[in-house]
């Protein structure tokens, strides 16, 4: 029996697959860039941009279980879990992205500088890859607490979500296997 007739892929057909969830995924992370510098930030800092922050993260969850199953089920669950990351992880840092720069623009003394778009999504960076350069520092007790915050969440998503992803490409290849049904 040869591997096509086993049903295992040809090199071709495992690079096109390979080729394609990396142009997919390299589309969602310029999607989600482009909303983020498209999306109209011009409400008032405060319990609106806290909602939409609770809503957004909220979403982020249901984003990220439903991509769980899709691994799952994926016929190819490790490129599925590389598509789901980018997907997920640009959308957590552009949701806390986003507040930054809704707050810094009510409060501009939030910051130890005035921040662009840019400025905010560098800030959510930093903190995220927690090197914290020092050049933009939180410096109101509003901005403190939600760079903490999202400290705890980057924590929580690299630990447990990655654990989550990881655990659904197990299952998936196990289900390919034909151990699960």
């Amino acid at each position: 029996m040869t591997p096509d007739e086993g049903g295992a892929l040809s090199q071709q057909q495992q690079r096109r697959s390979l080729l394609v969830g990396l142009l997919r995924s390299i589309a969602s992370v310029a999607v989600l860039t482009a909303l983020y510098y498209l999306a109209p930030l011009d409400q008032k800092a405060g319990l609106g941009s806290l909602t939409a922050l609770i809503v957004g993260l909220v979403a982020f969850g249901a984003l990220v279980a439903w991509q769980t199953v899709a691994i799952i089920r994926a016929e190819h669950p490790r490129l599925r879990a590389m598509e789901a990351l980018a997907t997920a992880v640009p959308l957590f840092l552009l949701l806390f992205s986003a507040t930054y720069y809704i707050i810094a623009r009510e409060r501009p003394s939030s910051f130890s500088e005035t921040l662009s778009r840019t400025d905010a999504l560098y800030f959510t960076v930093t903190v995220f890859a927690t090197v914290g350069f020092g050049d933009i520092v939180a410096t109101s007790e509003t901005t403190r607490v939600l760079a903490t915050v999202q400290m705890i969440a980057d924590l929580i998503l690299v630990g447990l979500i990655a654990k989550v992803i990881f655990g659904a490409v197990q299952l998936g290849l196990e289900r390919r296997k034909g151990r699960l049904p």
